[in-house]
């Protein structure tokens, strides 16, 4: 079955970058493609005698309103499509674009920063449908890589629903690119405990303390029953990606301790999800 990822996305985000990154990974990229265009490239797997059974597509910059219905299109013709859109902050587009130097598609006779923001507006329908949504505001081209390589990676078509779990700290901003977020904050804090302070959730006196806590387990045990009924109505949705997050103030412990809980709840479940500490640094 031939293969389409299309990369779609705010201007700055990271479209190019991510493109390259599956053309190194073998797929065949086409760039800049008008979208009533993308059932006519559709067919190029089967008249290239399936030379290109797996193409990306970077979407261009204009009629962005036609997107849903051609790509609808495309999958009524058997051909597996997912969607990956880049976003980030408004202020680190405008930042990017400064380094750059170039002109903004959408700022003809306006600033950049209202170009982005219509540019945002536009492009809603296509990030309410897409598969994936990637927040690329704190990631530097090698981390954006690395995501692409996890998800993408394997030469073989992936099969069934791909999994992430991911903690994160409130005070650094909740993440856009996620389906389930979870706040751990009723947990007590060991920030507030001197020696468990500088350690992390990583560290078995943080994960003890925290697990030891005399809610932290029956909030495990229902959590398991709720990811066990939701998870595979995922997969009979036909869901390709699911990224579960859980978050406390900072990000160091309580979230951190309790994601590698649920990524261990989630292998027993048969899944095999990637894990992300976004903020254990910060």
């Amino acid at each position: 079955m031939s293969e389409i990822v299309v990369i779609a996305g705010l201007s700055g985000a990271g479209r190019s970058t991510v493109a390259n990154n599956l053309e190194d990974l073998g797929w065949y990229k086409i760039d800049n493609v008008p979208p009533a265009l993308v059932p006519l490239v559709a067919e190029l797997p089967s008249a290239a005698g399936g030379k290109y059974e797996r193409m990306v597509i970077v979407l261009g910059t204009t009629g962005h309103d036609e997107v849903i219905p051609m790509l609808a299109a495309v999958r009524h013709g058997g051909v597996r499509v997912r969607i990956v859109f880049l976003d980030a902050e408004s202020s680190v587009l405008v930042r990017r674009y400064e380094n750059t130097r170039r002109p903004h598609p959408f700022a003809l006779t306006k600033s950049v920063v209202d170009a982005i923001e219509d540019e945002r507006r536009a492009l809603e329908e296509v990030k309410s449908e897409a598969d994936i949504v990637i927040d690329t505001t704190n990631l530097n081209v090698h981390q954006l890589r690395d995501r692409i390589v996890g998800l993408f990676g394997n030469e073989s078509p992936r099969v069934g629903m791909q999994t992430r779990v991911l903690s994160f700290g409130y005070k650094h901003g909740l993440p856009i690119d996620v389906d389930i977020v979870i706040d751990c904050r009723f947990l007590p804090n060991p920030h507030w405990v001197d020696e468990l302070r500088p350690l992390t959730g990583l560290d078995e006196v943080v994960e003890a303390y925290v697990m030891g806590q005399a809610s932290t387990v029956p909030f495990l045990e229902r959590l398991e029953r709720l990811l066990s009924l939701v998870m595979p109505q995922f997969v009979l949705e036909g869901k390709s990606y699911l990224t579960v997050a859980f978050g406390c103030t900072g990000g160091h412990h309580r979230s951190v301790v309790i994601a590698e809980q649920v990524a261990g709840m989630l292998r027993r479940f048969g899944y095999d999800p990637t894990v992300e500490h976004r903020d254990i640094e910060a």
